[in-house]
């Protein structure tokens, strides 16, 4: 913007500046940025803490979607990180996620995966949804699923969905909350 100085014998009259719409695009590129970037400090974060452990490890940062990934591969030993049913995983993300939104201001919705644990997961439970869905589907009959956490519970209600002639909803309360597959 230029300054224009008017002096009492100029009456010209200056049009107001239009505001500047932003485009979609940026929006998203800036989204995408910001994912980045906490992915880039989870990444330093939990190379830090490998270090600390004395854990090898290759770190992969990836955005899907409307988050931030980051795969933690190829060390010996990781399954340690993982826990039992991916407890110690759990923390350290919510661990990781904190040391992002310390660095950010903003609260971040990171995913963190070590040694495939989440990837397998998301798989096994995929699977699992759509063979209780056609089974309830065949059989009329409807089927409770184990507890889960939300996370699971997503996953399954996404491969349900896909199939049709039945539904699903989640009933209890946590940590006991459950999918059930029902017929239409």
């Amino acid at each position: 913007m230029t300054d224009q100085t008017v002096s009492s014998d100029d009456t010209e009259q200056v049009d107001p500046v239009e505001p500047i719409e932003q485009d979609a695009d940026l929006d998203e590129i800036d989204e995408e940025d910001q994912l980045v970037e906490e992915g880039e400090i989870a990444g330093d974060y939990l190379e830090q803490l490998l270090d600390i452990l004395d854990f090898d490890g290759d770190i992969d940062l990836d955005v899907d979607g409307d988050r931030a990934i980051v795969s933690i591969d190829g060390g010996k030993d990781l399954t340690k990180l993982v826990g039992r049913n991916g407890e110690v995983l759990d923390a350290l993300q919510e661990l990781t996620r904190l040391a992002v939104q310390q660095s950010t201001g903003d609260r971040s919705r990171l995913m963190l995966d070590i040694s495939r644990w989440r990837a397998d997961r998301r798989n096994r439970l995929a699977r699992i949804g759509n063979e209780v869905a056609e089974r309830v589907r065949d059989s009329g009959e409807s089927e409770s699923l184990d507890p889960m956490t939300p996370f699971e519970r997503k996953i399954v209600h996404d491969a349900v969905a896909a199939v049709d002639g039945v539904y699903s909803e989640s009933e209890g309360a946590e940590p006991n909350r459950r999918v059930v597959v029902i017929k239409e």
